[in-house]
């Protein structure tokens, strides 16, 4: 195998594919890279044997071949190389690189052993805009449950529907304590309804793909989605990352979404989240809590904490408020998840009483919706 690429696609090929390796005492393949030249193409691929992410780099191939070396190592020296051409050559137990007066060999492993990567037969195809689907990953996928008692929680519901003539996704995740869900357009059109359970952590890996993509003028506007039964990919220009996809049935969740509120505050989000941090400061440990309350008639809503240990604090800011006086103790660190989540000058408070969820939206926005239970007292 011999190559020749740029120090910065090579580089940029390695930062999307080396962030899958991991150590692995049982398979020390798995902390290699695969270096895949044939038919005028170099392909990089990594896997963790949960997902797989493979990154096609523009260079100029002599000789075809294939091979395996320590994903981390490489990165790290092709970071350090001046921006010049670098040339790759190598076979199953060793890999050459020279960058002009800079050279290195590094110790290989035979690409046989590298695990086959299946392909995605898929029997369903979307595109998705990649700005909105980037964004609307980054206000859903924090609300995952961390616990594995409850598998199909710690992934996102992708929900594909048809609204107004045209193809809608639905994202949500909910660790049962709050809920978030975001609606985007999708490129594509839809023939029939569709859900897939896809889990946070390839979403996690998808999000940092189209980061690393998102100053670059000549990335395409949409990621395309394939699914088949049981696994997932995603391909966004010369990247493709193929995921398992969580089985189960996500719970319906829009039964607790509330229709009417008896209380409703219209607040400035910057505001509102210093109040937040402000009274979390004399919040209990390990409870969290802080009292929302909302008075109409004075126009302010209050955040308040006590601790025996510290003292207490109320801090108050000005509100438009419709409805009864109210109050609800919450989550305070959940409150400023979704608060953070949001872009939006003003958000949208609304409650029943100390029984029921709470839900806050953006304010001009139905395509957004954050949902918190109560701490109950």
């Amino acid at each position: 195998m011999k190559l020749t690429c740029t120090r910065d696609n090579l580089h940029q090929g390695l930062s999307i594919v080396s962030h899958l390796t991991g150590k692995n005492v049982n398979l020390p393949i798995l902390q290699n890279v695969l270096i895949k030249a044939e038919s005028g193409t170099i392909r990089f691929t990594t896997t963790n044997l949960e997902m797989a992410v493979s990154c096609l780099v523009r260079g100029k191939l002599e000789e075809t071949g294939e091979t395996t070396v320590p994903s981390k190592l490489f990165y790290d020296y092709v970071s350090l190389l001046p921006n010049d051409a670098i040339v790759i050559e190598g076979n199953a137990d060793y890999v050459r690189v020279s960058c002009g007066s800079q050279k290195t060999k590094m110790n290989a492993l035979a690409a046989t052993e590298f695990p086959l990567v299946p392909r995605v037969q898929g029997t369903k195809t979307y595109k998705i805009p990649a700005n909105d689907f980037r964004e609307a990953l980054s206000q859903v996928v924090f609300a995952v449950a961390t616990n594995e008692s409850r598998p199909e929680l710690t992934g996102v519901l992708m929900r594909f529907t048809v609204g107004n003539g045209e193809g809608r996704l639905t994202l949500a995740a909910t660790d049962s304590y709050r809920l978030a869900e975001r609606t985007i357009p999708l490129v594509s059109q839809i023939e029939e309804e569709n859900s897939v359970i896809i889990p946070a952590k390839t979403l996690l890996e998808v999000n940092r793909i189209l980061s690393v993509f998102r100053d670059d003028v000549e990335s395409p506007p949409s990621i395309e989605l394939s699914v088949s039964d049981s696994q997932a990919a995603f391909t966004y220009g010369p990247v493709e990352l193929i995921s398992r996809m969580i089985e189960g049935n996500y719970p319906d969740y829009g039964q607790i979404i509330p229709k009417d509120f008896d209380t409703q505050a219209m607040l400035d989000r910057e505001d509102l989240i210093k109040a937040v941090k402000t009274a979390s400061l004399f919040s209990k440990s390990g409870l969290f809590d802080v009292v929302f309350g909302f008075d109409p008639v004075t126009k302010q809503a209050s955040l308040a904490a006590v601790d025996a240990t510290r003292g207490e604090n109320t801090t108050a800011c000005g509100a438009d408020i419709t409805g009864k006086p109210n109050s609800v103790t919450l989550n305070y660190r959940y409150l400023l998840d979704g608060l953070n989540s949001m872009s939006s000058e003003r958000v949208v408070f609304k409650m029943i009483d100390v029984g029921n969820p709470c839900v806050v939206i953006p304010d001009g926005l139905d395509n957004h919706l954050y949902l918190i239970m109560p701490i109950r007292q």
